[in-house]
C-alpha cells in the first residue's frame, strides 16, 4: 500500500464567471522515502492540488470529488477537527514565501514549539530543548540565540530554514514543499536542496516537491508529474522523462531550458497562453498550443491515460 495516494481529485472554484476546474482529476501515489515533483506553468494546478491534501482550499474553492488516501485513510472523510490532528503530525506543508508563513509578532522558538506543543503535549525544559534541536536540525547557526529572535532579524534562507524546522518538528510523514526556494538566490537556494535531501535520506520521509525548474526536478525528485490545465498529462520516472518525454507539452517545457553548452540564437518558447479554467477548449485542453494538434485532438474528448512503459504514462491522442 502507498504511503499517500490521491485518485481523481477534483477542486472547482465556484465563481460569478463560473465554475474554474482548478484541479481537475489528478491522480498519483507516493511511497515512505520517495519524492514526487509537481512541474508546469503556473496556473497549472499545482499548488490547489497540494493544499487540496492538506485540506486547506479556501471559498470559494471546494474539493468535489476524488479520494486521498493517507496510510489507508480517506482524509477527505475527516471532520475539521480529525484534520487538525493530521496537518503537522502526518502531513506537513513549507510554502514559498516565509514571511507569509511566520508571524512577525512572534519569537522564532513560539513558532517553532507551537506544533510540538498542540501534537506532542510537551511543555518546559524540554520543549525549549526540542526547538533548538530543530533548528539544528535545519542547520540554522546559533539555534539557542535564533530562538529568541523575531522573523525580521533572520535573512531569506535563514527565514526559509526556520519555516522547514517548523513543517518537520512533529516528525511528518508526508512533507510538500510548494516551491520553497524560489524567494532565495542561487547560492542558498542549493545548500535548501542538499539540506532537504539530507533529511529526507536520514528520515524516509515522502516529499511533494512543487516547481517550475526542471534542474530543481532533476536534483530532489525520483518521479515527475507534469500538470497543464489542472491535470497530469504526463508522470514518470525522472530519468524516464528527462530521456523520452512523449507528450508534447512535456517536449516543449524542455525546449524552452536552456541547457549548459547549448548556443542558440533564441530560446523556444510555447506560443499562445494557457486556457482559462473556466472554459476549457473541446478535446485535449494543450490543442491550441500544440505543433503536433489534429481535428482528432480537438474534436474529441479529452485523451485517455495511456502507458508508454512500466510507471510512464501520458495523455495525448497521438499515443492512442
Amino acid at each position: 500500500m502507498a504511503l499517500l495516494e490521491v485518485q481523481g481529485l477534483q477542486t472547482h472554484f465556484f465563481t460569478r464567471r463560473g465554475v474554474v476546474k482548478a484541479v481537475d482529476g489528478v491522480s498519483f501515489s507516493l511511497d515512505k522515502g520517495q519524492a514526487l515533483g509537481l512541474v508546469g506553468e503556473s496556473g497549472s494546478g499545482k499548488s490547489v492540488t497540494c493544499l487540496s491534501i492538506m485540506r486547506l482550499v479556501a471559498p470559494p474553492g471546494r474539493i468535489v470529488g476524488g479520494k486521498i488516501l493517507l496510510d489507508g485513510e480517506d482524509i477527505l472523510a475527516k471532520s475539521e477537527p480529525e484534520m487538525q490532528k493530521v496537518r503537522g503530525k502526518r502531513i506537513s506543508i513549507v510554502l514559498q514565501d516565509p514571511m507569509s508563513s511566520l508571524n512577525p509578532a512572534f519569537t522564532i522558538g513560539d513558532q517553532v514549539g507551537e506544533a510540538i506543543r498542540a501534537h506532542q503535549g510537551t511543555r518546559g525544559a524540554r520543549l525549549k530543548e526540542q526547538i533548538v534541536e530543530m533548528l539544528r536540525l535545519v542547520r540554522v547557526s546559533s539555534p539557542e540565540m535564533r530562538a529568541g529572535q523575531f522573523p525580521h532579524h533572520l535573512s531569506g534562507g535563514m527565514r526559509q530554514r526556520v519555516v522547514g524546522a517548523i513543517a518537520l518538528s512533529c516528525q511528518p510523514r508526508v512533507l510538500i514543499a510548494d516551491e520553497p526556494t524560489t524567494s532565495l538566490d542561487v547560492t542558498i537556494q542549493l545548500q535548501y536542496l542538499k539540506l532537504l535531501k539530507d533529511i529526507q535520506q536520514r528520515s524516509q520521509l515522502a516529499i511533494i516537491f512543487i516547481t517550475h525548474d526542471f534542474g530543481v526536478a532533476a536534483r530532489m525528485c525520483d518521479t515527475v508529474a507534469v500538470m497543464y490545465a489542472g491535470k497530469i498529462v504526463e508522470i514518470a520516472g525522472v530519468r524516464q522523462l528527462f530521456n523520452n518525454p512523449v507528450h508534447p507539452y512535456t517536449q516543449a517545457l524542455m525546449g524552452s531550458v536552456c541547457r549548459p553548452g547549448q548556443k542558440v540564437e533564441r530560446l523556444y518558447s510555447i506560443e499562445g497562453q494557457p486556457p482559462r479554467l473556466s472554459n476549457l477548449p473541446p478535446g485535449c485542453s494543450f490543442a491550441p498550443r500544440c505543433c503536433d494538434a489534429t481535428d482528432r485532438c480537438r474534436g474529441n474528448p479529452f485523451p485517455p491515460t495511456v502507458s508508454v512503459e512500466k510507471g510512464h504514462s501520458a495523455t495525448c491522442w497521438k499515443l492512442v
